[in-house]
């Protein structure tokens, strides 16, 4: 168990340093540089800007200065927020994020799971039908398309939500929503399509055939596998969820994280868009690490062995 863990984490470590390098070197082969504008800066302005940030040092020394703050968690100033850093617009843009993608994720398995297994279930029936159809639709619209109709009708029309921003509480209604939508289609349709395939096997005809009660047989035995699948797909999901939605946070007017890495990459914003990337990789690979640990504690016949 302690080298599983080990092993992961020098595994994440190793990813992270990976991820940092391609960025940096991608964002420094894009031709121009964060104070290229099209109006033309004078150079001598051009080379004072080089010389405060440091640069017009060589690329592999900008490379170890920015490692060397990347393990102190010093994430370099925003060229284009004078006076901010990137953790600063990390601090201010994830709490909003994270709140909306929250609500979003308990939305999204409260009602995910239940409806898949219930369609599983009712297979055939007019509820599988209903249940089907209303998953099909939310995965094939984009979730700006629900955003605008919300906007449209629920704000302008009707006046029950506001059309921008979090100043009120029912102002996080829309976002989440609209972020919810997809996800929750999907872990429906993936519940329902693992319950499925589960219910087949033989091991549940035989606590069926076993005189054991219905409800037993679902939530003891078909839900651990069935949740399997659902888990890998959530565990992610949560990841890019509580992050920031780039084009939900725009359309809503939200100063979530996403909104600066849209602004970042306007303004060519080299350290936020390092620092934002890097910010979600460590994030996603957590919570990919905790899924394999949910592993166990759903099916416990799932051990971690040490390689031989």
């Amino acid at each position: 168990m302690k080298s599983f863990y080990l092993k992961r984490i020098i595994s994440m470590l190793i990813t992270i340093i990976l991820i940092t390098t391609l960025t940096f070197t991608m964002m420094h082969s894009i031709p121009g540089g964060p104070f290229t504008r099209e109006r033309p800066v004078p150079d001598e302005i051009l080379r004072a800007l080089n010389a405060k940030y440091n640069l017009d040092d060589p690329l592999p020394v900008q490379y170890l200065n920015y490692m060397k703050g990347l393990i102190t968690f010093d994430l370099g100033p925003s060229y284009s927020k004078i006076g901010t850093t990137v953790n600063d617009l990390i601090e201010s843009g994830f709490p909003a994020s994270a709140k909306i993608g929250l609500m979003a994720t308990v939305i999204i398995v409260a009602i995910g799971i239940p409806l898949g297994v219930i369609s599983a279930l009712k297979q055939n029936k007019p509820i599988d039908y209903a249940v089907m159809f209303l998953a099909t639709l939310g995965i094939t619209v984009p979730s700006f398309v629900v955003a605008t109709v919300i906007i449209y009708f629920f704000a302008g029309k009707l006046g029950w939500i506001p059309s921008f921003g979090l100043s009120d509480p029912k102002g996080y209604i829309g976002p989440v929503i609209a972020l919810a939508g997809y996800s929750l289609s999907f872990v429906t349709r993936l519940t329902r399509s693992s319950m499925l395939e589960v219910l087949r096997q033989d091991y549940i005809r035989t606590a069926r055939a076993n005189g054991i009660k219905e409800f037993s047989v679902i939530m003891r035995h078909a839900m651990k596998n069935a949740l399997i699948p659902v888990v890998t797909y959530v565990g992610p999901m949560i990841a890019a969820i509580l992050t920031g939605s780039f084009v939900i946070e725009k359309i809503f007017a939200i100063p979530g994280i996403g909104r600066h890495f849209v602004e970042s990459v306007n303004n060519r914003d080299y350290t936020t868009i390092m620092g934002i990337t890097v910010f979600y990789a460590v994030f996603y690979l957590i919570m990919v690490f905790l899924v394999d640990v949910a592993y166990t504690l759903i099916d416990p016949r799932i051990k971690f062995r040490e390689e031989k």
